[in-house]
């Protein structure tokens, strides 16, 4: 069974955290172990938590559920080489406004610079926290856009994509998560500065031929 951890519980983690919970190995790590293992008691049995390099050294995946200024930092631990990690963050500004970087480069690509042995993917940045609370059925439709350019770390991200209860929509190489983050920040000025609220995602829709 796939070992998984997560690197923080802000809202990301935790909705990820429940959706998993009691469908693989987990292991939770956050600055505040108390809060973390209190909120691990309030999931399935068998849940984990650990300091962070203990979280990783036991990981198949490691995800950085961290705002992007931190998990790039995190991304430098040497504990890292060789393991898939799944970068969900958006390079927003403070106020929501906007991207700090984009078109050029990536929050993902910039992580995969940092831990150049890891294999980093993209993947998560277009749903909303408020996602995970909704039943499962009715977010199975719902694509996670990732990119990466490591065929076997994408695939293992993409059944832990199926396994939270959501589609999956392949984008290519970590390059696309130049296309995916505006795409996240086309999702939150929709949400939230067009009030459309959080319960919305963008989806891909194809077209008979």
């Amino acid at each position: 069974m796939t070992t998984i951890a997560i690197i923080g519980l802000g809202q990301m983690g935790k909705g990820l955290a429940k959706r998993l919970a009691g469908k693989t190995d987990l292991i939770l790590s956050a600055r505040d172990s108390a809060t973390a293992t209190a909120f691990a008691a309030t999931l399935p049995a068998g849940v984990t938590v650990l300091d962070r390099d203990a979280a990783i050294a036991k990981a198949d995946i490691v995800v950085l559920a961290l705002p992007f200024a931190l998990a790039l930092a995190a991304a430098a631990n040497p504990a890292l080489a060789g393991k898939v990690v799944l970068d969900i963050s958006n390079p927003i500004t403070p106020d929501f406004s906007g991207l700090t970087i984009g078109h050029t480069t990536s929050a993902a690509e910039q992580l995969q610079q940092a831990a150049p042995t890891s294999r980093v993917v993209k993947g998560y940045n277009t749903i909303f926290a408020a996602l995970f609370d909704r039943p499962a059925s009715e977010t199975a439709g719902i694509p996670v856009f990732i990119a990466g350019n490591d065929e076997a770390a994408v695939a293992a991200v993409e059944s832990l994509v199926k396994l939270s209860g959501f589609a999956v929509e392949k984008t290519g190489g970590i390059d696309a998560a130049r296309l995916i983050e505006p795409l996240g920040m086309l999702n939150i000025r929709l949400g939230y500065g067009l009030g459309h609220g959080p319960a919305i995602a963008p989806s891909w829709i194809k077209l008979a031929a």
